[in-house]
Formats: C-alpha cells, sequence, structure tokens
C-alpha cells in the first residue's frame, strides 16, 4: 500500500551496495506501449543480467491487485494472470535466479499518520496524490487483492514474505536480512582469473 515505505527500503537496503552491480526498476503505471503488451513484457525487459540484483519497486503484482480492485480488467482475465505469474517465476527459478518477494504491511492508522505528515510539510506534497484517498476508501478490497495475490502465487520457488512496515527500523532490518541469508546461502565468489597470475606478475616486475 501507498507509504509503506518501498523508496525508503531501497534506498536503506541497497544504498551501500556497488550500484554497478545492481538494477532499480520503478513500476509507474503503465505507457501506452506497456499496455499494447501483454502484461509480464515490461517486467521481463527489466530483468537482472546474470550477476546483478534487480530490484524492483512495485511489480507484476500490481496487474492483479489494482486491476481486481479497480476493475481494469476482466475477472476471467485476472485469474488467469495468476496462473501466468507462477509460470513465468517458475522458469525465472529453473534459471537459476533467485527471488525475494516482499509485501511491506503497514496498518490502516499508520497509514493515515505518514500520509497526513506528506501534507503538514511542503517537501513532501510531491510524495502526495489526491488517488491516495481514493484507495484507502478500497482499503478492505486491497487487502482482499493482497491475500488472493500472495496464496495463489506463494510457492516453494518463489515464497512470500510478510514484514510489518509500521516501524521502519525493523523494515529495513528484516528487508536487510532477507537479502544477507539468501546472498550467504547462494556464496558468491569472484571469478578466477583466466591468465597464469605468476606469469604476469614476473613480467611486471621485470618492466622498468
Amino acid at each position: 500500500m501507498d507509504t509503506s515505505g518501498k523508496g525508503g527500503t531501497v534506498k536503506h537496503v541497497i544504498g551501500l551496495l556497488n550500484p554497478s552491480g545492481c538494477r532499480i526498476t520503478p513500476f509507474k503505471a503503465p505507457t501506452a506501449e506497456e499496455r499494447a503488451h501483454p502484461f509480464l513484457w515490461r517486467v521481463e525487459k527489466a530483468l537482472p543480467l546474470p550477476g546483478e540484483l534487480g530490484i524492483f519497486d512495485r511489480s507484476h503484482y500490481e496487474d492483479v491487485l489494482i486491476a481486481r480492485v479497480r476493475g481494469l480488467a476482466p475477472a476471467t482475465e485476472i485469474n488467469r494472470r495468476y496462473e501466468q505469474i507462477n509460470r513465468f517465476e517458475k522458469s525465472l527459478a529453473d534459471a537459476g535466479v533467485t527471488l525475494i518477494k516482499c509485501f511491506l504491511h503497514i496498518s490502516y492508522e499508520e497509514q493515515r499518520r505518514r500520509l497526513l505528515k506528506r501534507l503538514d510539510e511542503p517537501e513532501k506534497h510531491w510524495k502526495f496524490a489526491a488517488s491516495d484517498i481514493d484507495d484507502r476508501a478500497l482499503w478492505p478490497a486491497y487487502q482482499e487483492a493482497y491475500e488472493i495475490a500472495m496464496e495463489r502465487c506463494g510457492t516453494s520457488y518463489a515464497p512470500w514474505y510478510l514484514v510489518p512496515a509500521d516501524r521502519k527500523w525493523y523494515r529495513n532490518w528484516a528487508v536487510s536480512t532477507l537479502l544477507l541469508e539468501h546472498l550467504e546461502e547462494l556464496d558468491p565468489r569472484y571469478p578466477e582469473a583466466d591468465f597464469d597470475v605468476a606469469e604476469i606478475r614476473k613480467r611486471l616486475l621485470g618492466q622498468s
């Protein structure tokens, strides 16, 4: 939900990593070009390359969340999308990609406090949209849509992690810990040299 801290989480968790190894993609409302393609098209374009960390601020789940609540697609189409998402994520896992899906869960009252803070501080007005109030009126429908998405698309190869987000320090710690645990399990290593190190060192020392 809005104000749960997606951008703040990216900033605090990814901020100390080497940017050359990360690809951060924020998914906004789809453009006319994106709407002309299947809903996974723009996500596939944003996938990280081998050896990169790919960070999505929002994702393909928007197309079964907002689309469901706002009636932007027929129910039969949305139901098909759950299976498409599962097949898509399974193909990534089969190709060696590790997926970490975090749902930042914020309470109704905490969201109100954060929205009021945006209104009270002029430098945060750019973050506010009148549609945020409209979405609050649909809170129960959004909670139901999130629950359905997590039930239908929570799998062994791409599980959901529910992260309490009312306390920013805990949210950041929890996501950082998830990332660290998965990286430790992957045990990444620097690539080995494809040349004779001793010979090259000898040549270097022999140069005047």
